[in-house]
């Protein structure tokens, strides 16, 4: 089936979804959704018009293709992941009757394909970088290498080797996460080039013979090969380099009769600016705003467009560019502990009104984050007249996010937004490795942030007290103690208490001296000056855990009860588990005695595995878990006993 369609089914979820969904409703499509059971209460599934549960997953094809039919759908949207670049899923629609909204099932396994790309960018004249398709032989490729899944993208199924002895682990690793996210365990082994720059180039083509680019989006900033922070156009690409690359995407593209939106990414040398082909993803990118806003083309109206029949209406000297466009994906992760992915409830998600950005969110406050799938929050695309304009803009409107209950990269990506590195043009792939962010709040912000925490904690007990509402806070007829409450600043060592009486005038005064005046106060917030120093401060509270706002971010205060409550603690030497997930692999046996770094139990969660490995030298005491075994954050998976440093001094005694 070709031509005009009326509704659409977007085979994905979260916020690449709700971003289809915008603009399909823009043009007058219907729009059906489908949804797994962890995603009952996400918002994309209450925002479709119909939306159709899926009892085993987002890869089941021939499920997603049976609702599209009972919803009458006349076309389907893959997004990004999942099935989105999967032939066989794209000519099950097709032979359905259905519209696909992508290139053809053919070009798709032609292009989707990194080995059997490779060989058709080596047919356009498209310089690749060396690679073998024998991930068992190293000998062509050299070290370092990257072992990398032949389908999917978003770093799943990638390692980086960089010794012979590492080889056969990684292979393995990556074939089981590749297997796990795309349902393809086939993967390949590329030279890896330590100092370079991940440039890609936009391409839109269409049924009738049509095909453009619209630029290019430099991605280099990257944890775990994946990309944070993307922008447009490249800090390093002028208008002859812009040129050139886009005539190779194009030639390649030609190569194959391309049609809908798609992505020609290559690597660049940072020294020789030469560039080399890496892979073509056939789908939209989750990156893919920093290009419309500097270009002022809706893609995915564009791809819908396409699938209809209609041609594009626009050449390529009709493309121009304004400004500069930076995106950062807003993740639920811990930059502290090498990234690792976090779980929670979104207590708190309200981004700011000023400055204007983009937010494409797939949450809400409320939301809950599990370990099913990718940790990615929201992206967030500022535009400004010069790259400084928007980094700036796009480092103020992070932190001005009112953000609690979960741990994000926030305070890492507004970090690297501010950095000299970033901010000159220089970053390249290996930024991450090489530069500590700043995570740390500035000086007084804390003791700010918690007296506010305590002004308004009193104003809501006093609220909530109706038999002594009436009377103003502190009152007493006699000179007793300060008013004290405890609190523990997320992050710190130390408890903090903050004791304070209030004065005749209604100024309270803080066991430290600080002059404190509440202007206003409310559930969201407090109107507080502390010291001369005003401002509205946003405050959400859930049981004893509040969230403060300050001028830098959202800092989470837990209320310390009086007295302390009995609970299990962990004995020394324990393991536990850093997130929820299944337990892959165990290295270790009781007894065993074991280095530091080594890997002892392998956890898989949100389609990634995570190594836990041994802290220090010692014996393992006691094993928690089996292969297969689910396990909860912070469960006790195994306890290492250190040997006892006078035992070597003791000799025969």
């Amino acid at each position: 089936m070709s031509g005009p369609f009326d509704s659409v089914l977007v085979a994905n979820r979260g916020e690449i979804a709700r971003r289809i969904f915008r603009t399909a409703r823009s043009v007058g499509l219907r729009c059906i959704a489908v949804f797994v059971e962890a995603d009952a209460g996400a918002p994309f599934v209450t925002e479709a018009d119909e939306a159709v549960r899926l009892d085993h997953g987002y890869l089941d094809g021939r499920a997603i293709i049976a609702a599209a039919v009972a919803t009458g759908a006349k076309a389907v949207h893959p997004g990004y992941g999942f099935l989105a670049e999967n032939a066989e899923f794209a000519q099950s629609v097709i032979d359905a009757g259905l519209v696909w909204v992508g290139p053809a099932p053919e070009v798709m396994a032609a292009m989707g394909d990194k080995i059997a790309a490779k060989r058709v960018a080596a047919a356009a004249g498209v310089p690749s970088l060396v690679s073998s398709n024998d991930p068992t032989s190293s000998d062509e490729v050299g070290f370092p290498m990257l072992v990398k899944a032949s389908a999917g993208g978003g770093g799943k199924g990638m390692r980086l080797v960089e010794s012979l002895d590492e080889l056969a682990e990684a292979v393995a690793s990556a074939q089981r996460e590749a297997g796990s996210s795309f349902g393809d365990d086939t993967v390949f082994l590329e030279r890896y080039v330590a100092k370079s720059r991940h440039i890609e180039i936009q391409i839109l083509g269409d049924s009738h013979g049509n095909l453009v680019h619209l630029g290019e989006r430099e991605c280099s900033i990257q944890r775990r090969h994946q990309k944070i922070i993307e922008e447009s156009p490249s800090p390093v690409v002028d208008a002859a380099m812009r040129t050139e690359m886009g005539e190779a995407a194009l030639r390649l593209a030609r190569e194959m009769g391309y049609e809908s939106a798609g992505t020609v990414e290559f690597l660049v040398d940072d020294k020789t600016r030469e560039f080399f082909f890496l892979e073509v993803n056939t789908r939209i990118q989750v990156e893919h705003p920093v290009t419309e806003e500097v270009t002022g083309i809706d893609i995915v109206r564009e791809q819908l467009r396409i699938a209809s029949g209609e041609p594009l209406g626009f050449e390529q000297h009709d493309i121009s560019f304004d400004g500069h466009a930076i995106e950062a994906r807003l993740c639920a992760e811990d930059p502290t502990l090498g990234f690792l992915p976090a779980t929670g409830t979104l207590h708190a998600f309200e981004p700011s009104t000023e400055p204007q950005v983009r937010w494409d969110s797939g949450v809400v406050a409320g939301s809950v984050v599990g370990v099913d799938f990718d940790p990615m929050l929201a992206k967030v695309i500022a535009t400004g007249a010069t790259r400084s304009v928007a980094a700036a803009k796009l480092a103020l409107a992070l932190e001005r996010l009112h953000l609690g209950g979960v741990v994000t990269n926030r305070e890492f990506l507004v970090s690297a937004l501010r950095d000299p590195v970033f901010l000159a043009g220089d970053a390249t792939t290996d930024f991450v490795d090489n530069h500590t962010p700043v995570l740390a709040l500035p000086a007084g912000a804390a003791d700010r942030a918690c007296i506010a925490a305590a002004m308004w904690l009193q104003h809501q007990n006093r609220s909530n007290d109706h038999r002594w509402a009436f009377a103003p806070s502190n009152w007493r007829n006699a000179r007793l103690p300060s008013e004290r409450v405890q609190l523990q600043l997320a992050g710190a060592d130390a408890c903090r208490t903050i004791g304070y009486k209030r004065g005749r005038d209604g100024v309270f005064i803080t066991d430290d001296g600080a002059w404190v005046r509440v202007h206003g106060v409310n559930e969201s917030g407090i109107d507080i000056e502390v010291d001369g120093r005003r401002s509205f401060t946003r405050v959400s509270h859930v049981r004893d855990v509040m969230y403060v706002q300050t001028a830098t971010g959202t800092v989470t205060i837990t209320v310390v009860p009086r007295f302390a409550v009995p609970g299990h603690d962990v004995p020394g030497g324990g393991l536990t588990a850093p997130m929820p997930g299944s337990i892959l692999e165990v290295r270790i046996s009781l007894g065993d005695h074991v280095v530091a770094g080594q890997t002892l139990l392998i956890l898989e969660a949100m389609k990634m595995e995570h190594h836990i490995a041994a802290p220090f030298d010692g014996k393992v005491t006691d094993v928690g878990v089996s292969v297969g075994d689910q396990v909860d954050n912070g469960a006790l998976l195994l306890t290492i006993e250190q040997p006892d440093p006078t035992d070597s001094d003791r000799g025969g005694q």
